[in-house]
């Protein structure tokens, strides 16, 4: 599958901006399009991605309903809001939602991860990162059936290790990774 064609979806909760900083700090500005679901309150997403801007070769931009997915550039689901990937003309864009909280969050990675798994099966990474809780490890699992490549973090370097724990224990975790390898190996299985 061409480069081109893969897309990166990511999962972070609590300690999820530092641990984010580190895998995007070590990507290209060319990597695939990349889904980003974080857990944080209302208002805060649109200043995370303008301080992300700042900082990062790649382009973040909270989510809209009718985005395309493209090249270099990360969607972040907006807080308050699930967002899930869909194929419109044969375009993949996002749509974003208001809905019931999923593993008492919203948005949700599980959303998220659904999508990506019903949309793009084989054609996708999903990645895991720290974070309190469960959200984001059934969906992650559904993405490891359909043929992803999926990676979590490991406990070592997590700040909590609920999300990526809980994941691994489903067999959702392809590659178990410390941080500072993640980046590297989301870059090795987009070009596969």
């Amino acid at each position: 599958m061409a480069y081109a064609d893969k897309v990166v979806a990511i999962a972070a909760s609590t300690g999820g901006v530092e641990a984010l900083g580190q895998v995007f700090a070590d990507l290209p500005s060319n990597i695939p399009p990349t889904l980003l679901v974080i857990h944080m309150p209302p208002g805060f997403t649109k200043l995370f991605a303008a301080r992300f801007n700042e900082t990062y070769k790649v382009t973040m931009k909270e989510a809209d309903t009718g985005d395309y997915l493209l090249p270099g550039q990360v969607l972040v689901a907006p807080a308050g809001r699930h967002m899930k990937v869909v194929s419109t003309g044969g375009r993949l864009t996002v749509e974003c939602f208001v809905g019931e909280k999923v593993r008492y969050v919203i948005p949700s990675a599980d959303v998220m991860f659904d999508s990506v798994a019903n949309v793009l099966g084989n054609r996708a990474v999903g990645v895991i990162l720290t974070g309190m809780g469960a959200d984001g490890a059934d969906g992650l699992l559904r993405m490891r059936r359909t043929g992803a490549s999926t990676i979590g973090q490991n406990r070592e370097t997590s700040t909590i290790y609920g999300m990526p724990k809980v994941a691994m224990e489903l067999g959702a975790v392809e590659h178990q990774l410390p941080l500072d390898q993640i980046a590297a190996k989301i870059m090795s299985l987009v070009q596969r």
